[in-house]
């Protein structure tokens, strides 16, 4: 893929966007950790406050990091934010407004799979990145586009009830970042495209709007 820009620029909107939001990192591990304790401790208004978090997320990736630091090497970074709004949005429509999302933890494969990605997005992808050579803050920390779309697989590999088109924004992200940063170098997005594959095959096969019954 041929791309606008260098792979020095790329790594550079990297370093800008994480030395102007911090501590804004901070927060999004700490909302991140809150949705994925509520999973397996739910509460009275947990399902609305999982898809609030994930909807923030998205608007934050689409608003914060494509229209405000991805714009100035990208163009196309504000078609890409415009989706990340959206995908924010549906969050909102289906989890919030509609009740349509519903999150558990069930003995299963599934379940397995994503309590794996969620927990990969945050953690392991960045620790991943550091051994292959990109170093903080020239580096995709979580709460930008590919490592937060891995844990957004894991936490609707969480659920009992989902909307299935859902998953199609983070599954086409998944295959264009992968085929982007391929030729930047990011070796990690590997597990964006494994993620984005068996995610979006696992949301899709499953039982219209349901997955494996809540334990």
């Amino acid at each position: 893929m041929r791309l606008p820009f260098t792979p020095e620029q790329f790594f550079g909107v990297f370093e800008r966007y994480n030395e102007a939001v911090w501590p804004t990192q901070v927060v999004i591990y700490i909302m991140a950790a809150i949705a994925f304790y509520m999973v397996f401790k739910p509460g009275k208004h947990s399902n609305e406050i999982i898809s609030g978090i994930l909807a923030a997320l998205w608007l934050w990736v689409g608003i914060a990091y494509h229209w405000g630091f991805f714009t100035s090497i990208n163009p196309a970074a504000r078609i890409f934010g415009a989706f990340f709004i959206l995908q924010g949005l549906l969050f909102v429509f289906e989890g919030i407004f509609r009740s349509r999302i519903s999150f558990a933890f069930a003995k299963d494969w599934r379940s397995i799979t994503g309590l794996i990605l969620a927990v990969f997005g945050p953690v392991v992808y960045p620790i991943m990145g550091y051994f292959l050579g990109h170093t903080y803050p020239s580096a995709p920390t979580f709460g930008l586009p590919c490592p937060t779309v891995i844990f957004t697989f894991g936490m609707l590999l969480l659920t009992v009830r989902l909307p299935k088109y859902t998953a199609l924004i983070p599954f086409l992200w998944s295959i264009f970042g992968f085929s982007a940063a391929s030729s930047l170098g990011v070796k990690e997005d590997i597990s964006l495209a494994l993620a984005g594959l068996i995610g979006f095959w696992a949301v899709m096969t499953s039982k219209p709007e349901t997955s494996p019954k809540e334990v």
